[in-house]
């Protein structure tokens, strides 16, 4: 039991949070996001959650590699679609509370931190 344990803690735990921003086709498994994987970023076990979405943006899948091996999770909301980002680089940088939100459905791109309001007496 503990090493699975540790193991869904480093799932949540990645090094970093990607976005392939062209969409994909989501029957690829785990050995061909892999490839993809490379093609974008150079590396294949970086730690890092590469995420995919597919044409319509109902679906994403997660891929999470490692040294000892992969994740590959998949996330569909009951209704509405993913926020994407626009394609432009490959790959889109997200923090792991953004990408909370996205799988929540929000729109991650529009939240942002705004400055405590002062009240003046």
């Amino acid at each position: 039991m503990a090493g699975r344990a540790d193991a869904n803690v480093r799932v949540l735990s990645a090094r970093g949070w990607y976005l392939a921003t062209a969409p994909i086709d989501l029957r690829c498994g785990a050995d061909r996001l892999l490839l993809l994987v490379q093609t974008l970023s150079g590396d294949r076990h970086t730690g890092g959650a590469y995420v995919f979405r597919n044409r319509s943006g109902t679906r994403i899948k997660v891929l999470l590699a490692d040294a000892t091996g992969v994740w590959l999770c998949t996330r569909r909301l009951h209704r509405g679609r993913f926020v994407w980002p626009l394609p432009g680089d490959a790959l889109c940088t997200v923090s792991a509370q953004q990408f909370n939100w996205l799988c929540a459905g929000v729109d991650w791109q529009r939240l942002s931190a705004v400055k405590p309001f002062a009240v003046m007496l």
